[in-house]
């Protein structure tokens, strides 16, 4: 059975703007608030999100990054001097 979660001191503009956007999708406040909890809930957290992103190998160098970088920016203004 699912879970109770009660929410306090909403702010009034805060509750208004989700009871529009619930308004505009069809839906009632509390199940817009469900929905959010379990997109939020099946997002990874910063820390897991970076775990897995330090485990694939970069398909470019930070050379290559400074190349193309020295190279969109085009010579120092002051490189002849």
């Amino acid at each position: 059975m699912g879970k109770t979660v009660q929410i306090r001191d909403i702010d009034d503009d805060v509750y208004a703007a989700l009871a529009r956007r619930a308004a505009e999708g069809g839906v009632t406040v509390p199940e817009l608030l469900r929905r959010e909890a379990a997109r939020l809930a099946a997002r990874p957290t910063i820390e897991e999100w970076l775990s897995r992103t330090r485990r694939r190998p970069s398909p470019i160098t930070s050379a290559e990054i400074v190349e193309a970088l020295d190279e969109a920016r085009g010579p120092w203004p002051d490189a002849d001097r």
